[in-house]
């Protein structure tokens, strides 16, 4: 899978995804990660992207122009124009479940805004998803950008060592994940539930199950009714449709 970070800070951006997982698919060739500097695209001699908003107010805004001309250069690169995803604050929220569908995407663009915005008519333009990563305000669109690429990163096959494992993690089927332990067995007076020492797969996956369904009431009460539940776990945890 091929990203395209559009940002003004590309340093930020490839520093970050270089590491851990992320840094060893890109090294097999399993994810192809590439920042693209806007300035690179602005026609100012002096390399700006910004200017004052028009009907004034605080702030600049970052103009349309050099971040046409750098997404159009992609496009023609990529033969076709990708999905491209905004991240702002004013778009619904990101989730496992988009995650699971962006990673779908053979290339995928990211455009990080600065300052007090982007100019609407190039969002309007060339932008096909507007996603927040939660209802508050970052300096920049970079964190976003590394917090998606990395969900979605994790969903393309190959990128997981343990296949199984993104498919058994925190909100898959809307629950959170299950208690893990390692060694020692007891550690601070606290021992491993003896079903994990078991080697009873039925019953190890039963306990997980129903330590996933007690943690999500407890921690997210507000998933547990969109979660997928059988009637007999609704019955018993007195959760209604």
């Amino acid at each position: 899978m091929n990203f395209y970070i559009l940002t003004l800070f590309p340093e930020m951006v490839e520093h970050a995804l270089n590491a851990s997982i992320i840094g060893r698919a890109k090294e097999k060739g399993i994810l192809h990660i590439e920042a693209v500097n806007i300035r690179d695209y602005t026609k100012d001699k002096h390399q700006k992207t910004d200017d004052y908003p028009y009907g004034g107010g605080a702030g600049m805004v970052m103009q349309a122009q050099p971040i046409y001309d750098a997404y159009l250069a992609l496009a023609e690169k990529i033969g076709y124009r990708p999905r491209t995803i905004y991240a702002t604050p004013q778009g619904p929220s990101f989730t496992q479940k988009m995650a699971k569908e962006f990673a779908k995407e053979e290339h995928l663009i990211i455009l990080c805004g600065h300052y007090e915005g982007v100019d609407e008519r190039v969002l309007e333009e060339i932008v096909t998803d507007h996603v927040s990563i939660g209802d508050y305000v970052l300096t920049g669109g970079e964190l976003p950008a590394m917090v998606m690429t990395d969900a979605i990163s994790r969903m393309v096959p190959g990128v997981l060592t343990n296949e199984a494992s993104g498919s058994l993690e925190s909100f898959e089927g809307n629950l959170l994940e299950h208690p893990q332990y390692s060694r020692p067995y007891e550690w601070n007076g606290k021992k491993v539930p003896d079903v994990l020492l078991s080697g009873d797969h039925r019953k190890i996956e039963s306990w997980r199950r129903e330590q996933s369904i007690l943690r999500t009431k407890k921690r997210r009460p507000d998933l547990l009714k969109k979660a997928d539940l059988t009637i007999k776990e609704k019955a018993e945890h007195q959760v209604n449709d």
